[in-house]
């Protein structure tokens, strides 16, 4: 993984605690911008996963990383910008794919349905890949509308 990468993470109250997890682990290796929620009391995910998505959209930073329950709700706000591509990894073998095929720029990760050791395992996958293109750029450049 490259050092210096500047991440933008958001996550709604489900994915909280794994957020705040995840701003810990990597020391000054990563900078993160943090767009909340900042607890576990109820929010509502699209308005995290927009400014994620726009920071990403707009190069502010590298990648992006969404937390929520069960992951849908994030990426399927974050895949209305364009030129986004935000992909759901419940393990980090999908993590590979979503890098080297699909070049994903947004890690979507569903708190409820996987353990912080297993989501930190993905994102070290997730941001250690590289897309290949090749024979993927030119289904990747179909993806936006």
């Amino acid at each position: 993984m490259k050092k210096g990468l500047k991440i933008a993470i958001g996550a709604d109250h489900a994915g909280f605690d794994y957020k705040q997890a995840i701003l810990g682990m990597f020391g000054d290796d990563i900078s993160f911008n943090d767009f909340g929620t900042y607890s576990t009391e109820s929010a509502d995910y699209p308005d995290f996963s927009h400014p994620v998505a726009l920071a990403v959209e707009n190069g502010d930073v590298d990648f992006g990383i969404l937390l929520c329950g069960s992951a849908n709700g994030v990426a399927m706000t974050a895949n209305k910008h364009q030129d986004i591509r935000a992909a759901i990894c419940w393990k980090h073998e999908l993590a590979i794919p979503a890098r080297t095929h699909n070049d994903a720029n947004i890690l979507c990760l569903p708190a409820k349905h996987m353990s912080l050791e297993e989501a930190k395992k993905t994102i070290e996958t997730f941001l250690t890949e590289e897309f290949e293109g090749g024979r993927h750029e030119r289904r990747v450049v179909k993806i936006s509308c």
